[in-house]
């Protein structure tokens, strides 16, 4: 993977946990939905490497 792509992967991650850490405090059910989100993502971020690593 390159290093751009992992970069993404990791701000956006960092991001949408953000997110869920502030929404803990406002509406639980916003986030738990951006927790699931995020690990999503970085499942959705373990698969791209392993495709790419394939190719």
């Amino acid at each position: 993977m390159s290093k751009g792509l992992s970069l993404w992967f990791a701000v956006s991650s960092i991001v949408l946990l953000s997110a869920a850490a502030i929404f803990i405090s406002h509406n639980i059910w916003t986030a738990l939905g951006l927790g699931v989100l995020t690990v999503l993502n970085i499942g959705w971020g373990f698969i791209v490497k392993a495709k790419k690593r394939r190719s």
